[in-house]
C-alpha cells in the first residue's frame, strides 16, 4: 500500500468518524430537545444543561426566558387575586364595623338607643353569614379533589349534561345541542368534574341571554381532545375577558365568581386546558383541550 493510499484512508477514517461522532451528538440533542418540551408543556422549569457547549447554553437561556414569562404571569395573577379578595372582604367587613361602632355610640346610660338595635343586629349578622359563606366559596376553590379518572363515552356524557340542564334551557327559551365533528369519540377523565365544567359554561350561556349553545367535540391536528362550547348570548367585555378567570371574579351581581377559575384547575389537573377562544357580537366560544 502507497504512502498515498495510506494518507487517503486516514483521511476516510477521519471523516467517518467526524460523521459518526456528529449525528451522536446531534441524536443527543434532539432529546435534550423533546425533554425540554414535554417539561415546558407541563410547566416543570427545574432542569438545567451543563453550560460544555453552545447548544446547551442556548437551550438554559431559552428556559430562563420561559422562567421569567411564568414569574411574571404568577405575580400578576397574585396581585389580581389579592386585589378581589381584599375587596371583597372589605366590602363586607366595612358595613359591620361602621354599623357596631354607630350602635355602640347610640347607647345611653340606661341603655337606651335611638337606633333600632334588633335591625342593626340582624344586618351584622346577615353581613358575617356572608363573610362566612365567601370564605366556604375560597376553601373550595382552594380545595379542589384530585380527579378520579375513567373511559367516557363523550356522546353519554354530553347527553347525560344536556338533560340535566333541560329544564333551565327550556325556561330560558333556547336550545342546547351536541355536535361531534367524529364518531365514538372517548375521554379519560373524572365524570363529575367535567360535567361541573359543562354545566357551568351552559348556566353562564343562559344567564347572558344565549338562544342557541352548540357543543362540538373532535381531535385536532396534535391528537388531543378539543370540546367547544359556542353561545349567542351577550359577549363578554373586552376588559373583563382577561379577568374571567381570576377567583372571584364576575361580571354578574348574583354569582360567586370562582366557576371558570375553578374550571381551569380541573383542566390542569387532567393535564388539559380551558380558554375562552372568542366573544363578539356573533357567539362566544369556550374552548377545552385534554392532550
Amino acid at each position: 500500500m502507497s504512502v498515498w493510499q495510506i494518507i487517503l484512508l486516514c483521511v476516510i477514517v477521519a471523516i467517518v468518524v467526524a460523521v459518526i461522532s456528529s449525528l451522536h451528538t446531534r441524536q443527543k440533542d434532539i432529546k435534550k430537545v423533546a425533554y425540554m418540551m414535554d417539561a415546558l408543556e407541563d410547566g416543570e422549569l427545574n432542569f438545567r444543561f451543563q453550560d460544555k457547549n453552545k447548544f446547551n447554553r442556548t437551550l438554559n437561556r431559552i428556559r430562563t426566558i420561559f422562567e421569567k414569562q411564568r414569574q411574571a404571569h404568577e405575580q400578576d395573577s397574585w396581585t389580581k387575586l389579592i386585589r378581589v379578595l381584599t375587596h371583597e372582604i372589605m366590602n363586607t367587613v366595612s358595613p359591620i364595623a361602621s354599623l357596631s361602632d354607630a350602635m355602640a355610640k347610640s347607647v345611653d346610660e340606661n341603655g337606651h338607643s335611638e337606633l333600632d338595635l334588633k335591625s342593626g343586629l340582624e344586618t351584622i349578622s346577615d353581613s358575617s353569614k356572608n363573610l362566612i359563606g365567601f370564605v366556604q366559596t375560597y376553601r373550595q376553590l382552594s380545595g379542589v379533589a384530585r380527579p378520579v379518572r375513567k373511559v367516557l363515552d363523550l356522546r353519554e356524557l354530553m347527553d347525560s349534561v344536556i338533560a340535566l340542564n333541560s329544564e333551565f334551557t327550556a325556561n330560558c327559551g333556547a336550545s342546547c345541542k351536541y355536535r361531534p365533528k367524529e364518531d365514538d369519540l372517548m375521554i379519560y377523565a373524572d365524570e363529575g368534574q367535567i360535567s361541573q365544567i359543562l354545566i357551568n359554561l351552559i348556566k353562564n350561556a343562559l344567564q347572558a341571554g344565549a338562544k342557541r349553545i352548540d357543543i362540538s367535540a373532535g381531535m385536532s391536528m396534535d391528537d388531543e381532545l378539543v370540546i367547544q362550547v359556542a353561545n349567542d348570548g351577550e359577549p363578554i367585555p373586552p376588559a373583563a375577558q382577561e379577568q374571567i378567570f381570576i377567583p372571584f371574579y364576575t361580571t354578574k351581581k348574583e354569582g360567586s365568581g370562582i366557576g371558570l377559575s375553578l374550571a381551569r384547575q380541573i383542566m390542569r389537573q387532567h393535564n388539559g386546558s380551558i380558554d375562552l377562544v372568542k366573544s363578539d357580537t356573533a357567539e362566544t366560544v369556550f374552548e377545552l383541550r385534554f392532550r
